[in-house]
């Protein structure tokens, strides 16, 4: 089998890592970077002496590529990424798949239109530690769903264009979407611009999905400690990921259960369960070398990713009904006539 051809547009923040990753996968070779800033190119040529640079993107559609992988300015991705859809490559885009539904549409429509894979860099579901918390609630092993509260919060990385609902929210988005398998029905959201006007820094996030489960999603650059900790509380048991500790996943066996129904007060009682908690071994891989594997092996056996152009549209989707409600004083949002949990279960 001949090796899938790759060339990679962003050599940032983020590009490096997506470079590396593709030099080392068995099943592709990294061909090319593009990159506008000539001291990266020179990087790129000091580690990876054999793979070839330039400062114009479109000069990749004269070297025989099969893929591309875009890691540039979210402003940018879907002029990038719709130019190399239309030359038949496959594309793997960076979060957020676009800044607009619209655009996202498009992508999706000139990918299928040519029969390409279009994939979007939700990364946190290709981790481990995320794919056993679905699999927990999935067996039902935390009973019924209460909700979910969320923090991705550190010290920047500030932008001037691009608010940290943006930045820092796909991801958790993402996976709140992986985790349910379904659409939220409304989206709120308040939050202030600390630091730059017009900018916001801090962004509160709430979610209402059917059977009456909530979520609730902090997304900060004006936090002392890095943090990434999803809570998910169910009727049975409690879980809690957090991607920084090396025990990642811990599953409490502690909740309450209602009395029945009494005539009087002092029959009235509260049950509290304190059980033990269990930290689960998981074999642990990295989540961005999962994710270009998956891109590869779809692009290789013409299969639909798991986060393809509907998924990264889903979440582009949310982040609109969330920005709207942060101009309109925390209104919500209804997330109706998004697309329908049934789609999403159906992917």
């Amino acid at each position: 089998m001949n090796k899938i051809r790759v060339g990679a547009i962003g050599c940032g923040y983020w590009g490096p890592n997506l470079i590396r990753n593709f030099m080392e996968i068995p099943s592709s070779t990294l061909v090319a970077v593009a990159d506008k800033r000539e001291d990266r190119l020179q990087q790129v040529k000091t580690w990876y002496p054999a793979v070839e640079v330039t400062d114009n993107y479109e000069d990749l559609f004269e070297m025989g590529l099969d893929a591309v992988v875009i890691a540039t300015p979210p402003a940018t991705h879907f002029d990038i990424a719709y130019r190399c859809l239309s030359q038949g490559l496959h594309v793997l885009v960076e979060k957020p798949l676009t800044l607009s539904s619209r655009h996202s549409e498009e992508l999706i429509r000139i990918a299928e239109m040519n029969d390409r894979t279009l994939m979007v860099g939700h990364t946190f579901e290709y981790n481990s530690a995320v794919i056993r918390l679905k699999q927990l609630i999935d067996r039902g092993e935390l009973g019924d769903v209460y909700y979910i509260d969320m923090v991705r919060a550190n010290l920047g990385l500030f932008q001037r264009k691009l608010n940290v609902l943006w930045d820092l929210a796909p991801h958790d988005l993402s996976i709140v979407l992986y985790l349910l398998g379904m659409m939220p029905i409304s989206v709120s959201a308040h939050g202030g611009a600390c630091v730059q006007r017009g900018v916001h820094d801090i962004v509160y996030m709430h979610l209402s999905f059917p059977n009456n489960v909530i979520v609730h999603v902090q997304s900060s650059w004006l936090s002392p400690r890095k943090i990434r900790r999803t809570t998910v509380v169910g009727s049975q048991k409690m879980v809690v990921y957090d991607d920084i500790e090396e025990e990642r996943i811990k599953i409490y066996d502690k909740g309450v259960n209602p009395p029945p129904y009494t005539e009087t007060l002092e029959e009235f009682h509260w049950s509290y369960r304190y059980g033990d908690v269990i930290t689960p071994h998981i074999s642990f891989s990295e989540p961005l070398r999962m994710e270009c594997q998956h891109f590869l092996d779809s692009i290789i056996n013409r299969t639909t990713p798991q986060t393809d152009g509907y998924n990264g549209l889903r979440v582009v989707q949310l982040l609109e009904a969330a920005e709207k409600s942060l101009q309109n004083g925390g209104a919500a949002q209804y997330t109706t006539p998004m697309i329908s949990t049934v789609a999403l279960a159906g992917d």
